[in-house]
């Protein structure tokens, strides 16, 4: 256990804009129970959840005050009694498990502290090729997209992967996989400064929406056939063009919907194209099916310490400013992820 007995942590007294709400505190340092650890926070991804939670719209309503955060990269500190360790060091229950020390990553409401205490079972084995910074970003932008790619879509090498939002953290990471896995990508990009950052994540082609009709383009790059796999965080008109530039026997993922509008499947389309619709909500897999969870996990880690991935960081702030990098990520012109800093 630490031995300091209060931390620095932020609330949210009251829902409202983040910049507004979140006041820094002294609390108590948690203490971990049975079956949990505590971990000593040193980044922590900024999501969009954290701008609902904030706001009082996400789906999880946590009872006022609480703290954000959904994301973190650390190091265990401390095991609770009747623990064991954490969970094994790669995803295989063969393999030593992890303990006091070990750097690892987790996801949980309630982590932009100096501490935090988990399940046991949720934290994992942070990749040696990434910093604390980088490492922050892994696990929910990286889950989803190799989740999407790979469980939902049943993604083959070459096959050509759409990917909307692509310079965004969930996008970027699903480029990065689509590249590894043999893919040919083509990214679409809200504005002409984020199109470089796709390009270098390995997109062979990439639009600027607005100034193109990625619908046309895409029918042309591929000589008529169209996308065999579509990564659609935006929704609306997205959702809508990319049916028009899907292929036969092709694959839309919707992730969900960036772009405010919810738009409407049309089955008869559907039908007389020839292609799916799939929902992909990763927040499920953890309790549903917490083995595929490890499953990926421990290939990205193989995927990172083998240099084909990499968090895409747009940003770091220190503790001091989380509230204004959730307020940055709420007006949507970030590249990246943004990360705070929270202990050195």
């Amino acid at each position: 256990m630490p031995e300091q007995t209060t931390m620095r942590a932020w609330l949210v007294t009251r829902t409202g804009e983040p910049s507004e709400v979140l006041e820094l505190h002294d609390v108590p340092v948690p203490t971990p129970g049975p079956g949990e650890v505590l971990v000593r926070v040193r980044a922590v991804a900024v999501n969009f959840p954290d701008v609902l939670l904030a706001r009082g719209e996400y789906q999880v309503r946590p009872e006022l005050p609480f703290t954000p955060g959904i994301e973190l990269s650390g190091e265990i500190v401390a095991i609770g009694p009747a623990t064991d360790a954490a969970g094994p060091s790669d995803g295989d229950p063969d393999e030593a498990a992890l303990g006091v020390g070990d750097r690892v990553v987790a996801t949980k409401i309630g982590v932009l502290a100096e501490y935090a205490v988990l399940a046991a079972s949720d934290v994992h084995p942070t990749p040696h090729s990434l910093d604390d910074v980088q490492a922050a970003g892994l696990m929910i932008a990286y889950q989803t997209a190799w989740f999407a790619l790979h469980r939902r879509a049943q993604l083959q090498a070459g096959e050509t992967v759409l990917v909307h939002a692509a310079a965004g953290g969930v996008g970027s990471a699903a480029v990065q996989l689509a590249v590894a896995a043999g893919a040919r990508v083509i990214g679409v990009v809200g504005s002409a400064a984020k199109a470089d950052v796709v390009r270098d994540a390995g997109a062979e082609l990439v639009i600027v929406r607005g100034e193109q009709d990625f619908a046309a383009v895409v029918n042309e790059a591929t000589e008529g056939r169209g996308a065999d796999v579509v990564f659609d965080p935006v929704g609306g008109e997205s959702f809508e063009r990319s049916t028009k530039c899907i292929a036969f026997e092709g694959r839309i993922v919707v992730i969900g919907f960036a772009g405010g509008t919810v738009p409407t499947v049309r089955a008869n389309h559907a039908l007389v194209k020839n292609y799916g619709v799939l929902g992909l909500h990763w927040g499920l897999y953890p309790t549903k099916n917490p083995a595929l969870v490890a499953e990926a996990h421990a290939e990205l880690v193989r995927l990172a310490d083998a240099g084909a991935i990499a968090p895409l960081v747009g940003g770091v702030v220190e503790f001091e400013d989380a509230p204004a990098a959730i307020q940055q990520l709420a007006g949507g012109a970030t590249v990246g992820r943004l990360v705070v800093r929270v202990t050195p």
